[in-house]
């Protein structure tokens, strides 16, 4: 294969798996604040440009490597938070989103500021492997139910497993990982790429076609700004805000380790590095917000996608985010690529968390585990994840603050893991 195809090809893999990681999270959005096809399509069409955007700013300007910006599954969390606390409170689906979107903005300040003031290289005593390790690993297990979900056909309105649906997602997945374990040569090299695109046939040949799509009319149209209406500014948020922001400096240290890792055989970064990751991560904050999407951090399934296929060059990777941007200016091409079965797209990205998944263990197992720190894994695990199994509906009597923290098991997990590794010194355990 010449160089020029294989460049030609890794840039429709990463282009796939850009598109993979976006069409999921704002279908869940759009079932938890009951939005119509027209408001989803409308979601993904600001989510694939700001992702596109974002992705390549980062590679370019902020920590230089080839990570994908995506939504949050920590952002999904405070959104699902946030709907049902605000539908206690009286308010519609939309007020709701306009808080967030404020909330996104407050945390976009925060990270900025973090950047701009060299301060994101300064907590890194925080992040031991420890830490690190901890986040990515109750980060695969907060999104595996999400994406199981997806590939089981229990999004929106469904109440039972949808057999058929079943049946694809599972062989895409078993597909993508057999591929990238079992493959040789480009067959490894394109197990993502393969993956979807035979699942994605799989799917159009025995299972009926969604009968929720419509016509497109528009052939271009740009990314409406504000699409939710203006930002509500709550001064409640701000502590929300500022600690989710913290939490998202774990993101962007396990991230850029991670990719590092998988790039260049060792975890490796520059305080530099992760400043500029901090003040770029704060602009996607505030372009998620501006477009209405849900907030963008870099993804470690990043890492993931280039152990199972071996692309490390970033060249591909940036012509991939371009293409995005240019397809978010066509709502019939958007339509299109939002047809791939939401269950094929979950199966592709739950095989990339295999990867993820085994990072984050090794980042825990990369120093001595002692009983000091088997115990602090111990009550992080056992009260984040245990916290992911509650409804949010429990809270209800806390204060605003305590409410999105303890339902979402992600953040409570991690500031965990974080507050015990600091307080319980491992000098003071030896004594």
């Amino acid at each position: 294969m010449s160089r020029t195809a294989g460049t030609s090809l890794e840039i429709i893999q990463w282009f796939v798996f850009l598109l993979a990681s976006s069409v999921a999270l704002p279908i869940v959005i759009g079932s938890i604040f009951d939005l119509s096809f027209h408001e989803i399509s409308g979601l993904m069409q600001r989510t694939f440009f700001v992702v596109g955007l974002t992705s390549f700013l980062q590679a370019i300007f902020g920590h230089r490597l080839p990570i994908m910006e995506g939504p949050a599954g920590l952002w999904v969390s405070i959104f699902s938070v946030m709907a049902i606390t605000g539908a206690q409170a009286g308010h519609n689906g939309m007020a709701s989103l306009q808080t967030l979107e404020a909330a996104m903005i407050w945390t976009g300040v925060f990270l900025a500021l973090f950047g701009i003031l060299r301060l994101a290289h300064r907590v890194l005593f925080v992040f031991t492997p420890l830490v690190t390790g901890a986040f990515l690993f109750l980060l695969t297990v907060q999104l595996s139910g999400t994406f199981l979900k997806g590939m089981l056909g229990l999004q929106q309105q469904a109440s039972q497993i949808d057999g058929g649906k079943a049946l694809v997602a599972f062989t895409t997945f078993f597909l993508v990982l057999g591929l990238s374990i079992f493959g040789r040569g480009w067959m490894k090299s394109y197990a993502v790429l393969l993956g979807v695109g035979i699942g994605w046939v799989l799917d159009t040949i025995f299972l009926s076609p969604s009968q929720d799509s419509q016509p497109v009319t528009q052939i271009f149209s740009m990314p409406e700004w504000f699409a939710w209406g203006a930002p509500s500014f709550d001064w409640n948020v701000i502590p929300l805000a500022f600690v989710t922001a913290v939490i998202l400096l774990s993101n962007i240290v396990a991230s850029v380790v991670a990719v590092s890792q998988s790039v260049e055989g060792k975890p490796a970064y520059s305080n530099s590095q992760l400043d500029r990751g901090s003040l770029f991560l704060g602009v996607t904050h505030f372009t998620s917000s501006a477009f209405s999407s849900i907030a963008n951090v870099p993804l470690a399934s990043s890492s993931g996608f280039i152990e199972l296929t071996g692309q490390k060059r970033k060249e591909p990777f940036l012509y991939a985010t371009l293409l995005l941007i240019l397809v978010s200016f066509f709502p019939p091409i958007v339509a299109f690529i939002s047809s791939i079965p939401s269950s094929v797209a979950n199966a592709a990205l739950l095989a990339t968390f295999v990867q993820l998944m085994g990072l984050g263990v090794s980042n825990i197992a990369s120093e001595e585990l002692d009983h000091r720190k088997l115990t602090i894994l111990s009550i992080s695990f056992l009260l984040g994840i245990g916290l992911m199994f509650l409804p949010p509906e429990v809270f209800q009597g806390m204060p605003s603050i305590l409410q999105n923290l303890f339902s979402n098991g992600l953040l409570a997990g991690t500031i965990l893991v974080i507050v015990l590794d600091q307080l319980w010194k491992e000098q003071e355990y030896k004594v």
